[in-house]
């Protein structure tokens, strides 16, 4: 009875999910953190977020080769994320914005990044925002 229970409870475990989806609604409200930083600026020039140019615009974000909006000067470690065409997903994004050095390292770039803050809790809320929006298809 207990390995039916064990490999009962592993099935259920493989079977979730590999990543929570996020709320939209509530990552709206936890970007107010990351606006001091980003701005969100429509293809059209609608401006979604009004936000700082330290970072870049994260319009359309999900789905697009990481370190590669025109005319930003990233770090290192995007540039070489950029190089090997790494294209940001809702989970990347979630977990790069948690501890942006140690995803560089992880993914085996160089730890070069302009991005200090670390959100602890909410990427996944954030992620699922960011996903919203993105240009009619």
């Amino acid at each position: 009875m207990k390995t039916v229970l064990t490999t009962t409870a592993a099935l259920l475990a493989l079977a979730a999910p590999a990543f929570a989806e996020g709320d939209a609604a509530a990552g709206e409200k936890e970007f107010k953190k990351c606006k001091s930083c980003h701005m969100i600026v429509s293809d059209e020039g609608e401006t979604i977020v009004k936000g700082g140019k330290t970072g870049p615009n994260l319009y359309g974000v999900v789905g697009r080769v990481a370190g590669s909006v025109e005319d930003f000067k990233y770090g290192n470690g995007l540039k070489e994320a950029a190089e090997a065409e790494f294209v940001w997903t809702e989970e990347e994004i979630a977990t790069y914005v948690a501890d942006p050095r140690g995803w560089l390292s992880d993914k085996g770039y160089n730890n070069k990044s302009k991005m200090t803050f670390k959100l602890k809790k909410g990427g996944e809320d954030v992620a699922a925002y960011l996903a919203s929006l993105k240009p009619a298809e």
